[in-house]
């Protein structure tokens, strides 16, 4: 149950509890005249960390401005940053203001660590990116061990309205909080205004990508543009500067592909185009199937709107997570079409990936010649590359010095 749970909205839940439920916590506020805090914890690590949780709950809820409440936790082993969100979610809710203001209740923000801080560059691998539903900590402890070119942390489609508020603070606790071993941090947000503030949330929090769903139109990603922009530009975040970041729009209907140029120029810091199938082809009236004529046109249009507009284009997920070989034929497909990444929903999709799109040894052998030769060409002052009696123009060596990267990633 997360709701408020009484129309005078002096009471209210948050979080998860179940016999299924771990790395997480269930929490109910009820506001009193007085009397202090009467905190009531139930939590499967009394032992170990019963006082230390205690304290920290204190601590958080005075910090939230919460004087005189009846304070209800079901623990099952949630971590500190997960505590956290989820008695801010539930002090949010008491009055109604706090659901969609950042600034209507303060922010109880776990301290940021050191390996949650580091940053990310336009031009990387993004071959496998993981996605996360934004309201389950317990999935995002350990992505970053499964070594996912980048992790997202989704509020969209995984998440359910009635928790969309709980979710933004799990992950932006998640991305102060969380080392995910080098993969890009990413989020998708919600649509229209609901994710621009999202962003309010997410954005001063070192987020390298955001992923804004069901783009038709080029002011959609002006819109987000402009909101971060306002964002890193007041003086509360002024410490964000300098780590803005970058957009990934997703194409995801008929119109969206028709315009798929448009989209991916909307903003210099646009990074990547990509495609998402399941409402793409609902929405031109057919259903996805594996061999994907269906989908061939648009998945052409996003492919050559990314390249021309100078950003990476990334295909969309492989829904069957216990098709190895059907997941490797979409990748290799993918890469025929011009695609440098694919999306996952399970951590064992990601090797896969990662094989499926490296070079094969052809590629890799036709690539270091010319990287051979653009070398020699440089050390002897030359304007132009040439193999054998072939000019080499600048694209082809520039995805030349990609394909070996690639296979030094690889190893």
């Amino acid at each position: 149950m997360t709701e408020i749970a009484n129309s005078a909205a002096r009471i209210a839940t948050a979080g998860r509890r179940g016999t299924d439920v771990r790395s997480d916590c269930w929490v109910q506020i009820t506001l009193a005249e007085s009397g202090g805090i009467d905190l009531q914890l139930k939590t499967k690590v009394e032992v170990m960390y019963g006082e230390a949780t205690r304290k920290l709950v204190r601590e958080a809820l005075a910090e939230l401005g919460v004087k005189n409440a009846r304070v209800e936790i079901e623990d099952a082993g949630a971590l500190p940053w997960v505590m956290l969100a989820r008695l801010e979610a539930a002090v949010r809710r008491l009055d109604g203001r706090g659901v969609t203001d950042v600034m209507a209740v303060p922010e109880c923000l776990p301290e940021f660590v050191a390996g949650a801080q580091y940053p990310t560059e336009r031009e990387r691998f993004r071959r496998s990116r993981l996605y996360l539903p934004g309201n389950e900590p317990k999935f995002m402890l350990n992505a970053g061990l499964h070594q996912p070119d980048g992790v997202i942390l989704d509020l969209e489609d995984s998440v359910a309205p009635a928790v969309k508020d709980e979710a933004r603070l799990i992950v932006r606790n998640a991305l102060r909080s969380i080392d995910f071993r080098g993969s890009e941090r990413m989020v998708r947000i919600n649509q229209g205004e609901r994710g621009l503030v999202d962003l309010d949330f997410l954005v001063p929090h070192n987020l390298h990508v955001v992923l804004i769903p069901k783009v038709e139109s080029p002011e959609q990603v002006r819109a987000v543009d402009a909101r971060i922009d306002r964002i890193l530009g007041s003086k509360r975040h002024g410490d964000a500067a300098g780590r803005r970041p970058f957009l990934m729009p997703i194409v995801e209907s008929a119109l969206g592909a028709i315009k798929a140029y448009e989209i991916a120029i909307a903003s210099p810091h646009v990074i990547a185009l990509t495609i998402g199938l399941e409402d793409y082809t609902a929405d031109i009236g057919t259903q996805r199937t594996s061999e994907g004529r269906e989908s061939f046109w648009a998945r052409s249009q996003v492919v050559n709107a990314a390249r021309a507009a100078g950003v990476q284009p990334i295909d969309t997920v492989f829904s069957d997570v216990s098709d190895m070989e059907g997941l490797r034929a979409s990748v290799l497909e993918a890469k025929g079409l011009g695609f440098e990444g694919k999306g996952c929903i399970h951590p064992r999709q990601i090797r896969p990936i990662h094989e499926a799109f490296a070079p094969a040894p052809a590629e890799l052998e036709k690539a270091q010649k010319i990287v051979a030769a653009f070398m020699e060409a440089e050390e002897k002052g030359l304007g132009v590359v040439s193999l054998g009696s072939k000019m080499i123009d600048p694209p082809v060596v520039k995805r030349a010095l990609r394909i070996v990267r690639l296979a030094e990633a690889l190893g």
